[in-house]
């Protein structure tokens, strides 16, 4: 007997999908589910109930009817797929040049869930295929039905240097008007009733429909980070310099700018270099250390020098845009740190100094009603508190274009229940800078990551 037509048997269709089902419970570790076995049960053996009445059962050489058998594959489609992103792989597009040149703009990913584990959604009524808006900019989710932040088994846990996407933590406030923008940010540099009369109102988001964004984890719970000169430092040493992450030099020629054929062979986006006839040469080039040497070579390079930002950092960069957004704490985007990254079940003394690094995570990413008393000592859901101890591990993202690169060095750190998944292959990959066919990068398509 073929598998085929054993699968005919109506016994061995209920058992085969009724351990797949119960595999998926206890995977899910909610035993209520397991009453869905009946459902199987009945659609398999006892037909009882016709769980699919939108189907048309057809006699034979009846015509059959168009618009119910379209019904029937959009049905499967909406439910296979949906559960598909739920719990497996999700699909997401590199909507900036944060990554490049690891992950380009215009990269289209599978991200796996699977790798850190599926997050239950707790905002389970949104139109599928949807993330958080129509293309209209309307809401695709309602908030009537939430639920609290639970996550199932995965392969592991996020990895030093692992690409993670995940929601952006300042997306919980959004401007209307500005929606790609950190509202936080414009608050602090433009005050809030300037950034509210020009790009307001606010929406507020559920911690599951923010904004995806994808970086490099660069230091995990428990590590220590530091930035000197651009180097990433963890626990006091030296990180290696990972392939694809770049910083900006500035370039130096004789007087020639540079071949824009050569350029884009390095992969540079030429539409985004400036050429000062001043210097002569290039203020501001994104090199990864493999481009830094061959555009070394190149005959008419007189020098290059990298940009380090040391205190006082450069425009834009200032205390109101750097984490913690305290003066106190002499950081630049390329001279940060040392910084500890808060993790599971540690506890802190809490002070005037270290409280700028931990206010949002007591008070947002964890739920706590925090205050600072007029005699400055701090106060916890009522409660005069000296220490606290971290409920979830935190992390640390950067991009690898680091000089063209909002991350946590902007808006601190990423809490556990905000990351999605890992991505794992580029499906597409298009440059919108290109017209059609010369826009598609062929090389990039179905690339593991």
């Amino acid at each position: 007997m073929t598998l085929k037509e054993l699968y005919r048997n109506r016994w061995a269709r209920f058992v085969f999908w009724a351990l797949l089902y119960l595999l998926w419970v206890i995977w899910l570790g909610n035993y209520w589910w397991l009453f869905g076995l009946a459902v199987i049960f009945d659609y398999h053996i006892t037909k009882k109930v016709r769980w699919t009445f939108w189907k048309k059962d057809y006699k034979e050489g009846e015509k059959r009817n168009f618009f119910l058998d379209w019904l029937d594959a959009i049905i499967f489609a909406v439910v296979v797929v949906t559960f598909i992103n739920i719990f497996f792989f999700q699909a997401f597009k590199i909507p900036s040049s944060s990554m490049e040149s690891s992950l380009l703009t215009g990269d289209h990913l599978f991200v796996s869930k699977l790798s850190y584990g599926p997050r239950i959604p707790q905002t389970p009524l949104t139109i599928p295929f949807t993330h958080n808006v129509l293309p209209g900019g309307k809401e695709s989710y309602s908030t009537l039905i939430q639920s609290d932040y639970r996550r199932l088994k995965g392969f592991g846990s996020v990895e030093r240097n692992d690409y993670v996407v995940f929601g952006f933590p300042h997306g919980d406030t959004v401007l209307t008007k500005a929606p790609a923008d950190d509202y936080y940010m414009l608050v602090r540099t433009l005050g809030r009733k300037y950034t509210l009369d020009h790009f307001g109102p606010v929406k507020v988001r559920p911690m599951d429909k923010k904004d995806h964004y994808v970086k490099r984890a660069v230091a995990v719970a428990g590590d220590t980070l530091e930035l000197k000169d651009g180097i990433v430092y963890i626990n006091s040493v030296a990180q290696d310099v990972q392939a694809g992450v770049q910083q900006t030099y500035k370039v130096m020629t004789n007087g020639q700018k540079i071949n824009p054929k050569n350029l884009e062979r390095l992969g540079l986006n030429v539409s985004e270099l400036w050429y000062d006839q001043s210097l002569p040469g290039y203020p501001a080039i994104p090199l990864t250390k493999e481009a830094y040497s061959t555009i070394s070579a190149f005959p008419n390079i007189v020098s290059i020098e990298a940009n380090v930002d040391v205190y006082p950092p450069d425009y834009p960069d200032s205390y109101l845009t750097l984490f913690p957004f305290s003066e106190n704490f002499r950081w630049t985007r390329d001279n940060y740190g040392p910084l500890w990254i808060p993790k599971k079940g540690a506890t802190v003394e809490l002070n005037q100094e270290n409280i700028p690094l931990y206010s949002r995570i007591i008070s947002v990413y964890e739920g706590n009603d925090f205050k600072v008393a007029e005699d400055g000592s701090f106060l916890i859901n009522g409660q005069k508190a000296e220490t606290y101890t971290f409920k979830q591990d935190y992390y640390f993202m950067m991009g690898d274009n680091r000089h063209n690169s909002l991350d946590s060095r902007y808006w601190g750190f990423v809490p556990e229940d905000h990351v999605v998944g890992k991505p794992a292959m580029i499906w597409f990959s298009s440059d919108r800078n290109r017209k059609f066919p010369h826009n598609i990068r062929w090389s990039r398509l179905f690339k593991f990551v």
